[in-house]
């Protein structure tokens, strides 16, 4: 899997149509909630996703610390009903998390994992960190990964 890397000035309009139609397929469609996905830190995020025959499959966005978190965060991550059950979410957080420790040097990540990924967060070494809450009218719960 050959997944992308790159800062919102190096994405095509093509790329970011993709992209932002992939989420609101996914977040607004699919999952029945309305809320305001175009949040502005699209402009300040790391956007990884992955193409098959020309068409974004699977993406998520990365920020740096002080963008939305105090430290790193992973979200909008999302792959196409098509898709899953591929482990194609799995490599590509595989992928997230070697690119922060790595390219940033940061050795914490945060993610708000809707309640019924818990436990794939938890096999990619997320633990929880807060009590279950609502985001946008899903139950969602904190978790945080920590480098060994």
């Amino acid at each position: 899997m050959d997944f992308q890397f790159k800062g919102f000035t190096g994405l095509s309009i093509k790329d970011l149509y993709q992209i932002l139609q992939l989420r609101a397929e996914v977040f607004i469609v699919e999952q029945d909630c309305v809320y305001n996905d175009i949040d502005g830190f699209d402009f300040e995020a790391v956007h990884q996703f992955l193409k098959k025959e020309g068409k974004i499959i699977a993406y998520s966005r990365i920020l740096k610390p002080g963008t939305r978190f105090p430290i790193a965060s992973i979200g909008r991550v999302v792959v196409h009903a098509d898709f899953r059950k591929l482990e194609i979410g799995k490599k590509m957080m595989e992928e997230a998390i070697q690119f922060i420790l790595s390219e940033w040097g940061e050795d914490t990540i945060k993610v708000s994992a809707q309640e019924y990924l818990q436990k794939f967060y938890e096999g990619l070494g997320f633990k929880v960190n807060t009590k279950g809450y609502l985001e946008d009218g899903i139950p969602h719960v904190g978790m945080t990964y920590k480098s060994q």
